[in-house]
């Protein structure tokens, strides 16, 4: 099978929800459309330290992320809003390719329909926000959408250099924002994308998001 429409948003337009033609892998899409587009009002801190690191407690074990509050305020910042309203907790990773990427933060992927799964969102998108030298490596976390200022809650994390989502190259239909970059845990994200799945990339025994702390 291709390894690629990150589907029905990654991943319906067809990445994460674009079909994209490097190394036949698709785009990472999600999220319905029609929904408002709007940034949550605490998005942006007025001065921001340092980068706070998420951990995501997840049934086969933890996952760090340093957020980018420094150089993608608003994608980070939506992140660690959803992660304090516990928005993410028993959100599952409904879609896994090894040496692509592992894809989470859709809240129907907790229902018992898996043909939903990719298509939920927090009810609102926001903007791209795209940073110069920002790239979709190994480890990086990054938005999935269905195309431009449809980002929401759904995320990847890449498990390889997937320069070819990154906003400055072609085709710039589908472009995903890197909001983040895992310090510890890859072993987890490597595992998870290993595990057993039906033909949709959906693992056939759930990995859930079981909290995330932010520190």
């Amino acid at each position: 099978m291709q390894k690629a429409k990150l589907f029905p948003l990654v991943f319906a337009v067809a990445l994460l929800g674009v079909s994209c033609g490097q190394k036949d892998q698709a785009s990472v899409f999600n999220e319905p459309q029609g929904e408002e587009t709007m940034a949550p009002e605490s998005s942006a801190p007025e001065t921001p330290s340092a980068n706070p690191i998420a951990t995501l407690k997840t049934s086969m074990g933890d996952i760090a992320i340093e957020l980018f509050m420094d150089k993608a305020p608003i994608t980070a910042g939506n992140f660690l809003k959803l992660a304090k309203e516990d928005f993410y907790d028993g959100v599952a990773f409904h879609r896994v390719i090894p040496d692509f990427m592992i894809q989470g933060g859709d809240p129907l992927s907790k229902d018992d329909d898996p043909a939903n799964d990719g298509t939920g969102g927090p009810g609102y998108f926001i903007e791209d926000e795209f940073y110069q030298g920002s790239s979709n490596v190994r480890g990086a976390i990054s938005m999935a959408n269905a195309g431009p200022g449809t980002g929401g809650s759904q995320f990847f994390i890449n498990i390889a250099d997937n320069t070819f989502l990154d906003y400055d190259k072609e085709p710039l239909s589908s472009k995903h924002a890197v909001f983040g970059q895992v310090t510890s845990g890859m072993d987890v994200v490597d595992a998870i994308s290993k595990v057993s799945r039906d033909p949709r990339d959906r693992p056939n025994k759930p990995v859930v998001i079981e909290d995330v702390v932010a520190q």
